[in-house]
This record gives C-alpha cells, sequence and structure tokens, in this order.
C-alpha cells in the first residue's frame, strides 16, 4: 500500500485518491459491504434490462425507457465502484491524470443524461395519461431512440466544456485527491492556476442541465395531476397516478442529491461530507431504483415472477 510519504515521488500528471481514511478493519468491512452492493445493483440493473427484452408485454415505450437507465446506472456505478474498492483492498490509490478526467467526463455526463432521460420519462406519461389517443403514434421506437439518444447527446455535450477547461489547468502542486473519485470540486482546487472561470463554468453547466430537465418533469406532472384530478373512476386515478409514483420518487432522490452537490457557486468546505453525499447519489440511489421500479410495478413483478417460473421449468425438464 502506498504511504502518504511516498507520495511527493510521484509527478503531477498522477494523483492519489486517499479514499475513506480510517483503520484497516473498517475498510475490510466497507470493502465487503460495498462490494455485495455493488455486485447487487449490477445483477439488478441487468434483471430489468433482460425481463424488458425477455417479456413481449413489456415492449412499450415505458419500459424501453427503464431498461435504458437501467443501463445508464449500470455503466454509472461502474465507472467509480471498482476503483474505489480496488483501493480499499488492496490500496491501489494511483490514478493517472488522464484516467481521472476520463472518469470524471463520464461521471458527469452519464449523470447529466440521466437527467434528461428521466424528463423524457415524465414527457412519456405525460402523453400516455394526458393524450391517449395519439400516444402510440407521437411515441413510437423511432421516437424513443431520439428522446434516449438526444439525452446522452446533449448530457455529455454539456460537460464538455468543464473538462475542456480543467485538461488546460496546470497541477504543480500538491497531488492528493480527498475523494473515493475524481470528482470535480476536489480535482480543480490542486491546480495552482486561478480556477474561477472553471467554478463558474460547472456551476452554470450544473444549474442549466438540473433546472432544464428539472423544469420538463415539472410541466409534465402539472399536466398529469390536472388531468387525473377530473378522471371520473377512483380506479381509475389510483391507475394512473401508480404508474407515475415510482418515476417521481426516483427524480426526487436524484435531484434531490445532485442539486445540493452541485448546483452551488462554492463547494463545500468539507470534502469529508462531500464523500458521504457522493456515495448517497453515486452508489446508494443506483442501487435503490430498480428496487422502487419493481416493487411498486405489478407488470414488472409478474414478468420476473414468470421469468423465474420458466426457468425452474426448463431445469426440470
Amino acid at each position: 500500500m502506498l504511504s502518504i510519504e511516498s507520495i511527493s515521488s510521484f509527478n503531477s500528471t498522477h494523483f492519489i485518491l486517499l479514499g475513506f481514511q480510517t483503520s484497516p478493519l473498517v475498510k475490510t468491512l466497507l470493502a465487503i459491504i460495498f462490494s455485495i452492493a455493488y455486485t447487487f445493483t449490477i445483477l439488478e440493473n441487468v434483471a430489468i434490462i433482460a425481463i424488458a427484452m425477455w417479456d413481449p408485454k413489456l415492449h412499450t415505450p415505458m419500459y424501453f425507457f427503464l431498461s435504458k437507465l437501467s443501463w445508464l446506472e449500470t455503466v454509472y456505478v461502474s465507472v467509480t465502484v471498482p476503483k474505489m474498492l480496488s483501493g480499499l483492498v488492496i490500496g491501489n490509490n494511483i490514478i493517472s491524470l488522464c484516467d481521472c478526467l476520463l472518469q470524471l467526463y463520464l461521471f458527469l455526463s452519464i449523470g447529466s443524461s440521466e437527467c434528461f432521460l428521466l424528463a423524457a420519462m415524465s414527457y412519456d406519461r405525460y402523453l400516455a395519461i394526458c393524450n391517449p389517443l395519439l400516444y402510440h403514434s407521437i411515441m413510437t421506437s423511432r421516437m424513443c431512440w431520439i428522446l434516449t439518444l438526444g439525452s446522452l447527446f446533449i448530457g455529455f455535450l454539456a460537460c464538455s466544456f468543464s473538462i475542456g477547461l480543467i485538461e488546460q489547468l496546470n497541477f504543480c502542486g500538491s497531488n492528493i485527491i480527498n475523494h473515493y473519485l475524481c470528482d470535480i470540486s476536489p480535482v480543480i482546487h490542486l491546480s495552482c492556476d486561478d480556477i474561477s472561470t472553471v467554478e463558474l463554468v460547472d456551476f452554470i453547466t450544473a444549474l442549466s442541465v438540473l433546472i432544464s430537465s428539472l423544469v420538463l418533469i415539472i410541466i409534465s406532472y402539472v399536466y398529469i395531476i390536472s388531468t387525473i384530478k377530473n378522471l371520473p373512476s377512483h380506479r381509475r386515478w389510483k391507475k394512473a397516478f401508480s404508474t407515475c409514483a415510482s418515476h417521481l420518487i426516483v427524480v426526487v432522490l436524484f435531484f434531490g442529491t445532485t442539486i445540493f452537490m452541485y448546483a452551488r457557486p462554492q463547494a463545500i468546505d468539507s470534502f469529508d461530507f462531500n464523500k458521504f453525499l457522493s456515495v448517497l447519489y453515486s452508489f446508494m440511489i443506483p442501487m435503490l431504483n430498480p428496487m422502487i421500479y419493481t416493487l411498486r410495478n405489478s407488470d414488472m413483478k409478474t414478468s420476473l415472477s414468470a421469468m423465474f417460473n420458466l426457468n425452474t421449468v426448463l431445469k426440470k425438464t
């Protein structure tokens, strides 16, 4: 394991991720917990993707977007968690400047893309509830792919400006990143250049991504709620709202933590607090999202049960 004293032997092309500074026993416990949680998260999201592909009844825009969200979150956690586990288990905390910027770019871009994909999912629910007669003519397979690829394109494009500015910074001082991942604030604070422009661009980018996608979601749900209120039957009201409940919970969890973390003019001084908050939105929420969607979705639970029953029958034969 690399000691702090030996860090000075590395040049500015490499960084040291401090990770969680605690006792070896606690690190071992954290490694076990995070390994189990990471494996569980991957299996959850892969299961949703497989079920959405396997069951013809789920070949609808709603489950198309859900499977793409699961795909995004699988990549999202895989960008940071394996490196974090490597640091906890074998003390491999060294990361090159190139790999650090790549991790940062993927982490921010996928998170931004998820914001716009959640907005696309709210638009899908808006059409299904407020314009059911036009739903299938508008929300075609082509439109689903346009919204998905558009979310990815805008998400990656939005983060390119900040990463481009960070790439031009000179890192001539300390190369110790007080985090378990290459997040934007702890990285730019290691630069010996003026970072005010980078901070401003990052703040504007984060605010633009979060607010624009959140406004679209709010507008969609304003129309959805007004339509649901006019439904004559209580059963139809309950059914319409149940299709949106899971999406709303995910939106509140994801946007609540990311807005607090990134949509601020200045970063919180305590990077230790940022680590705790980062665990929530970069690790815990991707693990919770599949459970929220499957436990509150009768179609998904039925398909999951049928899939396992089919596997059981095949094994017996």
